[in-house]
């Protein structure tokens, strides 16, 4: 016959599919035309064609690709002189491919009758049982309802379990398996609706059910000139619900003599039909034996692999053959069937859009985020793949086919999932988790798979959480570097070119020395509070990583600037009792304000520094949060702390309820920790006139913390209202009453901190708290580089040298001002500290809130003459309730006449009134 070259081809599908026959066209010189939906109409296909018509204007997505007059018109009015069906939609139509014929264009693949023939899965079997195939037993279902019915059952009581099929279908569409004769009847029902729904027609039929075979095919190429030959088999057996998803060229452990037979009987099928251009011939496996179950008249989605391990492009040879070339001739390229042989192996998996978490669920959407998974070995067919692209809700599932090829099977699959694991789609769900789950089971990697292999694997359904973390900080980087930080005012954001990087110290090569960590693991939780006792010297409780940055910068300090320290920290100050790192107001700021983990800065700390106890403040019964919780969660928390990294757990109640804070002091010392208990101090114990909180009070407490079995005893002076002559008095009268370690933890916005703490040193307590002295001050704690210098060759000197911890001052006064923004916005130090007594670390959040009451109450003043100046207070009691970026833990709980800490309404009222005009 004449050899009729192609000019144009029109494409009649969409996606991945169409898009690989562009690009095979395009190598031979053959111009493309393509055909999208209205749905399609930003689809990757339609731009890899050199033309592409709109189809199916006001129908359904669907139906827009099953036009056949109208598709035959479109390829008239471009001048294509041929149509490639692809697969899916009208590729086993017979139908499509008679109007082709028609029409006067070729249709790429079977001739008509031999695609009605092979379509219909009865008739298929009937030229298979003449040519000698073995098939699986079966009967087609004619008739009416009832006659189908008894048919089936007669079938049934026969062969036992049943499998019914759609009989002009395929893709698992239409098929159920009946193991038992009630269930009969619903599934011939259903079967009968898919099938109708799917192919538009309702016939059925049924056949014996075999429970554990594989699914091989066989690849078979046929041309005009009455020659076939196969490309040997593909084993298809990882499917999920009749669907394949994961196939291998060739077959695995698959015996010689059964390959050839299985190849043998698709040639017999191939001439008994007189099959021309590209097909499929499918069979069961089992154990020796094989069956003949159907014919695809059509190229399959999983043609790529035999094309890897044979070197033929079967498209390309489709191509070829329609023009009427021979298949041995050189345009084809398939010298013989001798000279076809498979080299290697190759594995595909078909990528979904699809949820395997929730029962691989569709999903649609935009690709946020597309990086593909490529390099040797690894080919990818894609079809609408790049950052950008919309996935639709109205076809199939598949966003592309990734094949692997290797010389063993083994090694294939090892490139698949190296491929599968650099893959990043971030904006629709995918189902590459569960593809990795199969290809690294024992049973695939083995090659010993069956067609119920997923259905009856259940592990493979287990997922470990995807986290997409470089989306979400790229999000992140995006939205601060356009829009800066949320939290900073436009008119106070820093310039990065304007900050000096901060001086990092060098750590020593060598290990941390040994410091009281070594201690608690050496003695226990009693055992270091005698040695605490012991101790002829103050010992220094650093609080620069929690409460002094929480009290001057609202608690903002990035993990990152603290670890960076963290190794030198732990070799220039081991003599430190501790590091408070941890707490409430961390935990918080850590979710709502730096994006961080807290859990994660624990850990991390925690391994910076493995020698200095590291301390975190828990409020009670509400541990970190804001509310009152149950025991079990609070003892939950402690247990989970204790592990992550918290040596001395600081225990406070804001109303000093001791009751709230046993459930916490037993579960503390359960873990082996270290539980301290915090009585809250306000009012003066110097002052006769104040008498509500008195040395009896504190005592008392004291005593009864004692009892309740605290390890050490610590006095919270939240507000700094302790002062030198209170702190002698405070701290002689609780050492005769207790016979803990007592922990001193003061503020400094009156300035007289350093005296305060001096005076309690003198009177013999044993543990304070301080922040290095470029964190120092005001609203944070005392400076522990002027209480060193102040302790210098006294009777109590603390034996640490200013000089050795200098680098660390330096580093924080670097690091404070990347901070200013967070500043409180105090200048100096103030006595009106015992006037409002305002806790320091409440400070820093309160006094913007006014700030920004005096600029409404400006507006407010704009708009009226006489402002109300009770109507603003009362709005400022409302506001300062409802978006305080955080409750303080001294107002966390009761009312402003029971609390034992000053409250912050009379600074409120004080700042109103310096802004009255």
């Amino acid at each position: 016959m004449a050899i009729v070259p192609l000019r144009k081809v029109l494409c009649a599908n969409r996606g991945e599919i169409a898009i690989r026959i562009f690009r095979a066209c395009n190598e031979l010189g053959i111009r493309t035309v393509g055909i999208y939906s209205e749905e399609d109409r930003v689809s990757e296909h339609r731009h890899k064609s050199d033309e592409a018509y709109l189809v199916g204007r006001g129908k359904r997505p669907i139906d827009a690709y099953l036009g056949i007059e109208e598709i035959l018109d479109v390829a008239r009015q471009c001048g294509a002189d041929a149509i490639h069906p692809g697969y899916g939609f009208l590729s086993e139509n017979p139908a499509f491919a008679r109007a082709c014929e028609q029409r006067g264009v070729r249709f790429i693949g079977p001739r008509s009758e031999v695609v009605a023939l092979m379509g219909d899965k009865v008739e298929a079997k009937g030229l298979a049982m003449k040519a000698g195939v073995p098939v699986v037993p079966g009967v087609e279902l004619r008739g009416s309802a009832e006659e189908q019915i008894r048919a089936a059952r007669a079938f049934m009581s026969e062969h036992g379990s049943t499998l019914v099929k759609a009989a002009h279908g395929g893709g698992g569409r239409g098929m159920r398996v009946v193991k038992e004769p009630v269930e009969l009847e619903e599934a011939l029902e259903r079967a009968r609706s898919e099938s109708k729904l799917a192919f538009g027609s309702e016939v059925v039929f049924v056949e014996k059910w075999l429970p554990k075979v594989r699914h091989i095919e066989v690849q078979i190429l046929g041309d005009q000139h009455g020659n076939v030959i196969h490309l040997f088999e593909r084993d298809c057996s990882v499917q999920r619900r009749h669907q394949k998803v994961i196939e291998i060229a060739p077959a695995p452990n698959i015996d010689g003599e059964l390959r050839d037979r299985i190849c043998a009987d698709a040639l017999k099928l191939a001439e008994a039909s007189r099959y021309s251009s590209a097909g499929t011939v499918e069979f069961l496996v089992d154990g020796s034996r094989h069956y003949f179950i159907e014919v695809n008249a059509r190229l399959q989605v999983e043609h790529t692999v035999t094309e890897q391990v044979t070197g033929v492009d079967l498209v390309q040879a489709q191509l070829r053959i329609c023009e009427g070339y021979e298949l041995f001739s050189a345009e084809v390229g398939v010298r013989s069937q001798e000279m076809v042989r498979p080299r290697g192996f190759a594995v595909q998996c078909r990528v979904t859009t699809e949820d395997p978490t929730n029962n691989f669920l569709p999903d649609a959407g935009r690709i946020n985020t597309w990086r593909a998974g490529t390099g040797f070995g690894i080919r990818l067919d894609a079809g609408n793949c790049y950052t950008g692209a919309r996935v639709s809700p109205f076809y199939d599932s598949l966003l592309f086919k990734v094949i692997s090829y290797a010389d063993s099977f083994p090694l294939a699959v090892r490139k698949m999932l190296r491929a599968l694991r650099e893959f990043r789609i971030r904006g629709v769900k995918t189902n590459i988790p569960f593809l990795e789950n199969v290809l690294s089971h024992p049973t695939f990697d083995a090659g010993l798979t069956w067609t119920r292999f997923i259905d009856e694997t259940p592990e493979l359904f287990q997922f470990a959480p995807r986290r997409d973390r470089a989306t979400k900080v790229l999000r992140y980087l995006a939205e601060v570097i356009v829009n800066g930080h949320p939290t900073i005012k436009k008119d106070q954001r820093l310039k990065p070119s304007g900050l000096r990087a901060p001086r990092v110290p060098a750590p020593s090569p060598a290990s941390p020395p040994p410091g009281t960590v070594q201690i608690l693991q050496q003695r226990g939780p009693e055992g270091l509070a005698r040695w605490v006792l012991q101790q002829g010297r103050p010992l220094l409780t650093d609080t620069t990583w929690r409460d002094a940055h929480q009290s001057l910068l609202a608690t903002r300090m990035r993990t990152h600037d603290i670890l960076a320290v963290a190794p030198a920290t732990a070799r220039l100050a081991p003599e430190l009792f501790s590091l408070e790192s941890w707490g409430g107001a961390t935990f918080d700021t850590a979710y709502r304000f730096l994006n961080e983990d807290p859990w994660q800065r624990l850990r991390q700390i925690k391994q910076a520094v493995p020698n200095i106890l590291q301390q975190m403040l828990l409020r009670g019964a509400n541990a970190v949060g804001y509310t009152s919780y149950p025991d079990n969660v609070v003892e939950a928390f402690i247990d989970e702390a204790a592990e992550a990294g918290v040596d001395v757990f600081r225990i406070f109640d804001s109303l000093n309820d001791l009751d709230s804070m046993k459930v916490s002091i037993d579960r503390v010392r359960k873990t082996g920790k270290v539980a301290e208990l915090a009585i809250c101090y306000t009012g003066d114990v110097a002052n006769p006139k104040r008498t509500k909180y008195s040395l009896d009070y504190y005592a008392d407490l004291a005593k009864r913390a004692e009892d309740m079995g605290a390890h050490l005893l610590c006095i919270k002076d939240m507000a700094g209202l302790l002062r030198p002559r209170a702190a002698s008095l405070l701290i002689d009268r609780l050492l005769q009453t207790v016979r803990l370690p007592i922990h001193l933890h003061m503020h400094d916005t009156s300035g007289n901190g350093v005296a305060a703490l001096l005076s309690a040193i003198e009177c013999g307590v044993h543990v304070v708290d301080v922040a290095l002295a470029s964190m120092s001050g005001l609203t944070s704690q005392p400076s522990w580089n002027s209480l060193v210098a102040a302790l210098r060759e006294h009777r109590r000197d603390t034996r640490l040298a200013n000089k050795d911890v200098q680098p660390l001052v330096d580093y924080w006064e670097d690091v404070r001002e990347i901070y200013a923004p967070f500043e409180a916005g105090l200048k100096s130090s103030t006595t009106e500290v015992y006037f409002h007594e305002i806790p320091g670390g409440q400070y820093s959040n309160l006094r913007p809130q006014v700030a920004e009451i005096r600029t409404a109450f400006s507006k407010c003043a704009t708009r009226s003459r006489r402002p109300s100046l009770p109507r603003a207070r009362s709005c400022w009691h409302r506001r300062s309730r409802s978006t305080s970026p955080r409750a303080s833990p001294a107002i966390s709980k009761g009312s402003s006449a029971s609390r034992p800490v000053g409250s912050p309404r009379i600074f409120a009222r004080r700042s109103l009134r310096a802004s009255r005009p």
